[in-house]
């Protein structure tokens, strides 16, 4: 449960060497890698940005998606009840959103996939440490090169473009591995009464919910700071 701070933001409390900044999102939500990028901008700003770590969690924005490879617009019009016309404004502007902090969307050529087992290697890589590469990777993947992350050969690729072994991603995959941690990630966050991602939790004590201005964000990383001091 979040309690409310002077900022506006929410308040939870937490204990660390480093501040850690806990990120529940999904692959497949084009505002996540856009909030992504603003985050990054911040934290090149902030001079304590060596002692921050970063912690992605698992969300499904719409966990009854199909992995049919189908079209990606197609389907948020008909999830929508928006007209195909509006569908393409719409995607259109978030486009130029992430045209804005230098990444290039082609909503397009998107192909419709259910996140989960991505998000099950974002687990694996999460235990080697290359958790945020993970995140990068499968964000590029479904929004700027039209893969269908879905399919379990991209991913071993994706993995494999990390350093992550392939014997231990094929196995996540087919023993379907992971669910139980996802499933709690999921559970966490609507604990915590998060029901849109981004959201971005600092130390436990302030939140950030969506791809705020990169100002936004840093002023949030000198507040978390001056509260561990």
């Amino acid at each position: 449960m979040f309690s409310q701070t002077t900022s506006g933001r929410a308040a939870i409390t937490s204990d660390s060497l480093k501040m850690k900044i806990e990120i529940w999102s999904d692959v497949v939500c084009p505002f996540c890698y856009i909030g992504k990028r603003k985050l990054e901008q911040a934290l090149e700003q902030f001079p304590e940005r060596d002692q921050v770590e970063i912690v992605w969690k698992s969300f499904q924005l719409d966990p009854g998606t199909p992995s049919n490879g189908g079209n990606y617009l197609q389907h948020l019009s008909e999830r929508k009840g928006w007209s195909m016309d509006y569908t393409k404004q719409a995607t259109a502007q978030v486009t130029q959103m992430a045209a804005e902090v230098g990444l290039t969307y082609h909503l397009d050529k998107a192909i419709l996939a259910n996140s989960f087992d991505a998000h099950r290697l974002a687990h694996v890589a999460a235990k080697h440490g290359l958790q945020d590469k993970a995140s990068e990777a499968l964000f590029k993947a479904h929004f700027v090169e039209g893969k269908d992350i879905a399919k379990h050969q991209t991913l071993i690729e994706i993995g494999q473009s990390i350093g992550l072994d392939t014997a231990e991603i094929k196995n996540a995959l087919e023993n379907k591995l992971y669910e139980a941690e996802i499933n709690q990630e999921i559970a966490e966050a609507q604990a915590l009464r998060i029901s849109g991602v981004p959201f971005f939790v600092f130390d436990r004590k302030f939140a950030v919910s969506g791809a705020q201005d990169s100002s936004v964000f840093l002023q949030t990383l000198q507040r978390a700071q001056e509260a561990r001091q």
